[in-house]
């Protein structure tokens, strides 16, 4: 399928908010909005019709705002939103929410003026009923009689490693049996058969409802998405509601933001609640999906592939070529016949077992019927072994080299596990992030020296740290293990060096893994997006040795 582009990169805030926008909105009055004690008056007094200022959209950005928006201006982590009033205003803003700071910024900033005719609207916990506000916006809801838009249902995945090939086996199954699914995650959103770039992995609450009516524009009748814990935690889920929910696992991650595992563990339990989601699947094979499948607000079903007690079970696991087949065997049906399905997924890693397993259940849990998924499964389309960007991507075979976002100490290791073939080296380029969780750099160099012959820690996204520190914290891991292991560690920068050095030094046996960026094409190093593609670097260099060995 050709897909085509939405937008490529937009030269500005207001063509990369446009893009998330359906082309048709009636959107909705202030008065359905909010309730006549949040209106509140700035310099001019508001005629009584203010109320019915109808509004097309909804932005947080300033320099987004599309005629007819209303302005969210939210206090940020260096400014406040309301400081950009004027210039929302200037875009063609209807009208502006915001919170008393944010009124009493406005006021200041029009004090000695004409004032504006804009209403300015102030209610409390703002960002909290962004989703809420955008929903109405983009449904139509306030037209009365039901007249509203039918929106696609939602089927959304969580967890720290998984997610995003999850949901790409969830869209692909979904389309194989006569859905029409669009993807909102970390690579790319899809809506039909275009492309927008992501930016988040989960955008903003107010981007959110604008692709859901843009999709529904479309003809999409289903979502797959990716839930990442910041979504949760700063709100961007608000107004939604899912039909199914999934949890792949939960290990070190996030946690400069969290603080712990246990808090990072809530905050991903708050998706398992009626307020975000009717139903889910939690996979048990680690202590936080067991605890999550006991604490779940809501009906979850239970999955295993390590063979612990769950609804849906994993058995019969075969290795073909590079990837699995297997059986998955659940509860018995209405007739009272045990539910089975047959499956096989060729792509690397064991971990993709897991992935497959739980988008199967899922898409079972939104109403697809067992025989026609086996159906699906069992067609030339393939649609458990979808082409995922950066997630396991074989570049080369002999030797074989695989680029991978593995960024976290659960992720490398299981990564390095999978490519593991027995016969040659496996050969290693990572790095850690800047500014970010500074304990899992020497756990990951101590997971790569256990795992890998050969260790070359070179720079992943440094952000505003030195490169130099990062690598050093991720050194002193790798050595120590080294030391047990016999592996050997190598330091290697900028990153293109390291993965030409990688594919230099490798035999036509060996296996080299380039983990941590996937997709990426970009590093940021000091606030500068520095160009590098793990699998344009790995090709070119490829090309190299084989124009020496000619």
């Amino acid at each position: 399928m050709v897909r085509k582009p939405v937008s490529h990169t937009p030269n500005s805030a207001a063509q990369a908010e446009q893009a998330f926008r359906p082309k048709h909105t009636t959107g909705a009055t202030l008065a359905a909005l909010f309730s006549q004690a949040e209106f509140a008056a700035n310099t001019t007094e508001l005629a009584p019709e203010a109320a019915e200022t109808r509004v097309t959209g909804v932005t947080l950005d300033s320099r987004a705002v599309q005629p007819g928006d209303l302005y969210a201006a939210l206090p940020g982590a260096k400014t406040h939103g309301a400081r950009y009033a004027t210039q929302a205003i200037d875009a063609g803003a209807a009208a502006i929410v915001t919170d008393d700071a944010g009124a009493e910024l406005i006021r200041a900033e029009l004090a000695g003026t004409d004032g504006t005719s804009t209403p300015i609207v102030v209610t409390q916990n703002l960002r909290t009923r962004l989703g809420d506000l955008a929903a109405t916006i983009y449904s139509g809801g306030d037209q009365g009689g039901g007249n509203g838009r039918q929106l696609p249902a939602l089927i959304g995945v969580t967890g720290t490693n998984g997610k995003t090939t999850t949901t790409y086996m969830v869209r692909s199954l979904l389309n194989a049996t006569g859905h029409n699914t669009g993807l909102i995650g970390t690579i790319e959103i899809q809506s039909g058969n275009e492309t927008i770039e992501a930016k988040l992995t989960t955008p903003e609450a107010t981007q959110l409802h604008a692709l859901r009516a843009r999709m529904s524009e479309s003809g999409v009748d289903t979502i797959a998405m990716e839930v990442s814990s910041h979504a949760i935690e700063f709100h961007r889920i608000s107004g939604l509601l899912y039909d199914v929910v999934g949890f792949t696992n939960l290990t070190q991650d996030h946690l400069d933001l969290h603080g712990s595992m246990e808090e990072y563990f809530n905050v991903k339990a708050q998706l398992f609640t009626p307020e975000h989601a009717r139903t889910g699947v939690v996979l048990v094979d680690d202590a936080w999906g067991k605890k999550l499948s006991e604490t779940a607000g809501i009906p979850v079903q239970t999955l295993s592939v390590a063979g612990n007690d769950a609804d849906w079970t994993v058995r019969d696991i075969r290795r073909d070529h590079l990837g699995y087949r297997f059986t998955l065997t659940g509860p018995a049906d209405d007739a009272g016949a045990p539910q089975t399905l047959d499956a096989h997924v060729d792509m690397p890693g064991e971990f993709n077992i897991a992935n497959a397993a739980l988008a199967l259940v899922m898409v079972l849990s939104s109403g697809v019927p067992v025989a026609r998924l086996q159906e699906a499964i069992a067609s030339e389309a393939a649609p458990l072994t979808p082409s995922v960007p950066g997630r396991m991507e074989v570049v080369s075979t002999r030797p074989a080299v695989i680029v991978d976002f593995a960024h976290n100490p659960d992720a490398l290791e299981r990564a390095l596990a999978s490519v593991r073939t027995g016969e040659g080296r496996v050969i290693v380029v990572f790095g850690a992030t800047g500014e970010r969780d500074q304990l899992k750099r020497p756990i990951m160099g101590r997971i790569a020296a256990q795992n890998a012959d050969v260790v070359i820690v070179s720079d992943d996204d440094p952000h505003d740290e030195d490169p130099a520190t990062i690598r050093a914290a991720v050194l002193e891991g790798a050595r120590e293990a080294a030391a047990t292991t016999g592996a050997t560690v190598l330091e290697a920068a900028p990153r293109a060096n390291a993965i030409h050095q990688a594919v230099h030094m490798a035999g036509d046996d060996d296996v080299v893994l380039l983990a941590g960026r996937g997709h990426e094409t970009a590093q940021e190093v000091s606030g500068t997006l520095v160009p590098i593609d793990d699998r344009e670097e790995a090709r070119a260099a490829l090309t190299q040795q084989s124009t020496k060995t000619e």
